[in-house]
């Protein structure tokens, strides 16, 4: 068992290395890094579809990565924006690492990038002890899934910088318990900005765009999850209000639900949109 917990934290401490490093590469290019998380069936690939298209609209440069066990269906589906999209094949592997996807960007990723889409594999619990380098993190949940998600699943949301809805536009139909799920939200993570969206109506999209943009630029701070201080260097070195707030994150790996196996992955041939080189 303590060998088991040993080579865990080994694997975490490297991943945690290799996603320093992709943070700065990413940062000096002036390039947004967005790590979505969520269930399968939330809606997260036709949320980045709508997202990829309205940043097609709007002239700005954006790439998605996708994660998935098996199946090239959603690279090609969000290829559809015209954005540049690669998919990663895990392979069984229930996660993405920072050295892993840093991999697959390099010599890919267009430079003009300004925002990059993660979409990780379908899971809630592996994922969340896994930096990838991200600016942001975001957790997603449907209103299908039940109000209780944020409790169940409190490493994934408690470490979110910020959390969105999806599917609001049936929230009626399935009886949404709008007030406890934000109620459970917050308990697990004060302050978190939550926001509300429908890719079927385009509902909140625009907004959800505006605060990627806005932490990018340094307009807005981004959210800094109490979690994150027990979670070293997990997500807290990526915080513009460390430096000043003059914080003891402390010195504890309190990571849940990851595997902890480096195993074997491929990834599919690159998918260039019209965007790419």
């Amino acid at each position: 068992m303590c060998r088991t917990v040993d080579l865990h934290q080994a694997v975490l401490a490297k991943n945690d290395e290799r996603a320093v490093a992709l943070r700065e590469r990413l940062a000096a290019r002036g390039t947004a890094s967005v790590n979505l998380l969520s269930s399968p069936g939330s809606g997260k690939t036709a949320l980045l579809e709508h997202l990829l298209a309205r940043c097609a609209a709007d002239g700005l440069p954006a790439a998605a990565v996708t994660a998935d066990l098996a199946t090239e269906n959603d690279a090609t589906r969000l290829a559809r924006s015209g954005a540049p999209v690669r998919q990663i094949l895990t392979d069984g592997l229930c996660h993405l690492e920072a050295g892993m996807l840093g991999r697959h960007l390099d010599g890919w990723l267009p430079e003009e990038t300004a925002v990059l889409f993660v979409e990780n594999v379908g899971n809630l619990v592996c994922p969340a002890s896994y930096d990838l380098g991200e600016t942001l993190r975001v957790v997603l949940a449907s209103v299908t899934e039940g109000e209780d998600k944020p409790l169940k699943y409190p490493t994934a949301f408690g470490l979110a910088n910020a959390v969105v809805i999806t599917k609001t536009d049936i929230a009626e139909a399935v009886e949404f318990d709008r007030a406890a799920f934000l109620r459970n939200v917050r308990q697990v993570n004060p302050g978190v900005p939550v926001l509300e969206t429908s890719a079927r109506t385009g509902e909140g999209t625009a907004e959800l765009l505006e605060l990627i943009l806005r932490c990018r630029s340094g307009d807005r701070p981004v959210h800094r999850p109490a979690l994150a201080a027990r979670h070293e260097p997990l997500l807290h070195h990526r915080h513009e209000d460390d430096a000043d707030a003059g914080h003891d994150h402390g010195h504890g790996h309190d990571h849940g639900g990851g595997d902890g196996h480096g195993r074997g992955h491929r990834h599919a041939p690159a998918r260039q949109g019209a965007g790419a080189p």
